[in-house]
């Protein structure tokens, strides 16, 4: 059958299948994903965590950076959100629910420290701040509640330098996580996730991106199936990164 010239347009051509590689990393924008037939489609599912199934869950240019952030900070898997903030609630919201209480700095970033008392109380998550400078006596606030305690060292503006690895004893002798907003060290100075942290999360704007042109965070794990956990939650809020910026943050 003849393809008639009307029509023609709505066919790609086809490419070659030939590999290709290049230094600069390749700009791959999507938001359809095409499959290669029906029941590749119906099982798309499969693809979320490490294929490609649609263009807000992942294409190769995002998947290239996640990959060199996750050696970067010496996990097995990471994440890329549109913010750093967005990296904070994404960890928080997939880790905690209503009826639990996460520990937070008080040196946390301070739009984070809003989105404690704002937004997690009316959801029935009790957040609360401490001293950074807690340490070892950090244990005493930690209960049967608790999921997650978030740690910051240096923190931010002031730079008190936590004992981590004290705090990381502490929180999973009761069973909680615990995450580290690694933006101000970045995974230059220190790998939390060397230390025992469950989830090293980075704001992007800042060391990674270099030139103050963009907006991206980050999270990354050595534990796959949070990894999993971290992956749908982003997936159910609808986060999603341009692949121009990826490329930006890729060369930064």
């Amino acid at each position: 059958m003849t393809r008639q010239d009307d029509t023609a347009h709505v066919h790609p051509p086809l490419r070659s299948r030939e590999p290709f590689r290049a230094l600069a990393m390749s700009v791959e924008r999507a938001s359809t994903v095409v499959f290669d037939n029906l029941e590749a489609f119906q099982n798309r599912t499969e693809r979320l965590y490490d294929g490609f199934s649609y263009g807000l869950y992942g294409t190769p240019t995002s998947r290239q950076l996640e990959d060199h952030i996750a050696a970067l900070e010496g996990g097995s898997r990471a994440l890329v959100v549109p913010s750093g903030m967005a990296a904070i609630t994404l960890v928080t919201m997939a880790t905690c629910k209503g009826g639990d209480r996460v520990l937070v700095p008080e040196t946390l970033y301070a739009p984070a420290r809003d989105m404690a008392s704002r937004f997690l109380g009316p959801l029935g998550i009790d957040a609360v701040a401490y001293d950074p400078r807690l340490d070892a006596d950090l244990a005493g606030l930690i209960d049967k509640r608790t999921r997650l305690v978030w740690v910051e060292s240096p923190g931010s503006a002031t730079f008190e330098v936590q004992d981590v690895p004290v705090i990381v004893a502490a929180a999973h002798e009761a069973g909680a996580l615990v995450a580290a907003d690694n933006t101000w060290a970045s995974h230059l100075l220190f790998r939390p996730l060397d230390h025992g942290v469950d989830i090293s999360m980075q704001a992007l704007s800042k060391h990674v991106g270099g030139h103050g042109d963009l907006l991206m965070g980050s999270v990354a794990v050595r534990d796959d199936a949070l990894f999993r956990r971290l992956k749908d939650t982003a997936r159910f809020l609808g986060y999603g990164v341009s692949p121009e910026d990826c490329a930006l943050c890729e060369r930064g």
